[in-house]
């Protein structure tokens, strides 16, 4: 890239960031960890995308978080992913930052779980994050900034007898990320995964549970480190659980 190209992008980019509000789409909307990352990206004044495969489910949602529009959305269907895409980019600008929150599991021993059972955890958990990577972040690569943070599970450190449909889903999920992070960071794009590990809840009279709200911050705090302290991998736990 010569002198006069670095200079054209660098402004590009400037004018890019000031004149068009930011988007983030989140993957896999629901009533908990996705409602507390919409909520905290829309106060942050971000125009947020709530995708789900039920429309009607994230359209209601739209009338209590600022800022939101629902998308329909299938994970596991990648035309469905490039139309969904298409249609946010139209109708609310670039995609910014994407949050993974995409995933399903089977709790099953290996021989009780169908072929057709494992293959669709990972259709959710590994495909679909990749599709999505391959739709959205040449955008942002041209535009020299972005962020993917992907919803991670303990599984995928560790397998058990009944997480044969979940934990080598989580654990391809984890290895893709890593990829996709030392690829994508020397291009301004920055992918973090992290390990939940404990059940989600907002629950005061529980210390076990994991307030969405805070793992909400936590991706946040992630999302916008500075370049020259960025982290790959987060774990977050209630300070009771036994680990």
């Amino acid at each position: 890239v010569n002198h006069k190209d670095k200079i054209e992008k660098q402004s590009h980019q400037k004018h890019y960031s000031m004149s068009i509000p930011k988007v983030c789409a989140i993957f896999g909307f629901g009533p908990g960890l996705g409602s507390a990352v919409a909520r905290k990206w829309s106060s942050a004044g971000f125009h947020v995308a709530l995708l789900s495969r039920k429309l009607e489910k994230v359209q209601e949602a739209e009338s209590s978080i600022p800022n939101s529009k629902g998308f329909a959305c299938d994970v596991t269907i990648p035309e469905s992913i490039e139309a969904a895409v298409a249609d946010i980019e139209k109708t609310l600008g670039p995609i910014h930052t994407i949050v993974y929150n995409a995933g399903n599991g089977v709790w099953k021993t290996w021989d009780k779980i169908e072929l057709e059972q494992f293959d669709s955890a990972m259709k959710t958990n590994v495909n679909g994050l990749l599709k999505v990577t391959q739709v959205v972040a040449p955008g942002m690569i041209e535009r020299g900034e972005g962020a993917i943070m992907v919803t991670g599970a303990t599984a995928s450190m560790r397998g058990k007898p009944f997480t044969v449909g979940f934990a080598p889903q989580k654990g391809a999920q984890r290895l893709l990320a890593q990829s996709l992070a030392r690829d994508l960071g020397p291009k301004g794009v920055h992918v973090g995964l992290f390990i939940i590990d404990g059940s989600i809840g907002k629950d005061d009279s529980d210390p076990s549970k994991i307030d969405p709200n805070a793992i909400a911050q936590t991706y946040w705090n992630v999302a916008n480190q500075p370049k020259s302290c960025w982290s790959f991998e987060t774990e977050v736990r209630p300070s009771v659980e036994n680990w």
